[in-house]
């Protein structure tokens, strides 16, 4: 559905509401949960011999957590932690463990893995067993003493001592599951997690137990793809008025209105062109476009670097994307984890005092 962003808006459309397309699909909807639950219930849970924060969602799709996953990265370097991330890899075109470099090919590790290798600079290893993916990153890199799985909510086989769960611009749709809404577990799943991260600007009605948390967004550096020149959005804003060059957005992530509602609160009147999630670019969407600026998302941009065609356009400018956690939820992660780690002997002040 990637490269099909008309279909893929039509379904979503009718996930938003409880219409006469998603009540003909609500038995099917009931398959779903029972056959998921008892899944569930037969998988065994392996632990991994450090702690496991989980970032996941209960909406199938994109809801943001890529850059939250970059952000706690930071974060919890920042803390003293020594983090790796572990990741499906959509999209990959093969399923066992691969580390990943911010060298590596998109078509082999996945967009989104391949952006937080090279955001975070955290070591980061993919593969459909997280287990084995978690495994074979701490093999390879010793010194980590913290995974964050980007994604995973409902990869039971995963034992994680820290879950977090990601509502994006869409919220929880109909609150139905699949097919008749887009959800992968019941509402009721929010009150078994650790932490709920709100990553929208539009009001996002939640009714659980659990601990809420905002993250916000803003725009960072933006950076010519064909020869790494910087500038801020900012001064991109000026030059476009200044020329009066006209300008597009373009975006191949699940929620583009928000990418492209930000665009415009800079005071870039553009063109919107949207992709459709984890658009693999085997076409050049670019070619024939009129515009004199091109902006993209960094998502799109590890692809796009890729094609010698694409790269070499002037035009295309990847705006970076600034997500900012709020310090209590680091600080209850941070405390989840502490208790997990100092179980099994490796917290971060406990290794540097044998060091030292």
């Amino acid at each position: 559905m990637s490269n099909h962003p008309r279909l893929e808006s039509w379904v979503h459309s009718v996930w938003s509401h409880r219409g006469p397309v998603a009540c003909l699909l609500y038995p099917l909807s009931l398959i779903y949960q029972a056959v998921s639950a008892s899944r569930r219930r037969r998988t065994v849970a392996n632990h991994l011999p450090v702690p496991v924060v989980v970032v996941g969602n209960i909406y199938v799709g994109g809801t943001g957590k890529t850059p939250v996953t970059i952000a706690l990265v930071r974060a919890l370097r920042a803390r003293g932690w020594t983090p790796g991330v572990i990741s499906r890899g959509f999209g990959r075109s093969e399923d066992g463990v691969r580390l990943v470099t911010p060298d590596s090919d998109a078509a082999q590790v996945g967009d989104e893995p391949l952006l937080i290798a090279r955001e975070s600079l955290a070591p980061v290893a993919v593969g459909r067993e997280r287990v084995k993916a978690g495994l074979e990153l701490l093999r390879e890199h010793p010194g980590v003493n913290i995974i964050i799985s980007d994604d995973g909510l409902q990869h039971a086989a995963l034992a994680r001592d820290v879950e977090l769960a990601v509502i994006g611009a869409r919220g929880l749709g109909n609150g139905w599951l699949l097919p008749a809404g887009p959800l992968r577990e019941p509402v009721s799943r929010l009150d078994d997690v650790d932490a709920i991260i709100l990553n929208t600007t539009t009001e996002s009605v939640v009714e659980s137990r659990t601990p809420r948390f905002a993250a916000s967004s803003c725009f960072g550096a933006c950076r010519r793809l064909s020869t790494g020149e910087v500038r801020d959005i900012d001064t991109i804003a000026a030059d476009l008025e200044r020329s009066g060059e006209k300008a597009l957005a373009a975006a191949g992530i699940a929620a583009p209105g928000r990418f492209f509602a930000m665009v415009r609160g800079h005071d870039i009147d553009c063109a919107e062109l949207e992709l459709g999630d984890h658009f693999d670019f085997s076409s050049n969407p670019f070619r024939g476009r009129k515009e004199g600026v091109i902006l993209i998302t960094g998502k799109d941009a590890v692809k796009c670097a890729q094609i010698p065609e694409i790269k070499g356009d002037d035009r295309i400018w990847v705006v970076g994307l600034e997500v900012v956690l709020d310090p209590y939820l680091i600080d209850l992660i941070d405390t989840r984890a502490s208790e997990a780690a100092r179980r099994l002997g490796r917290h971060p002040e406990a290794q540097n005092d044998s060091i030292e």
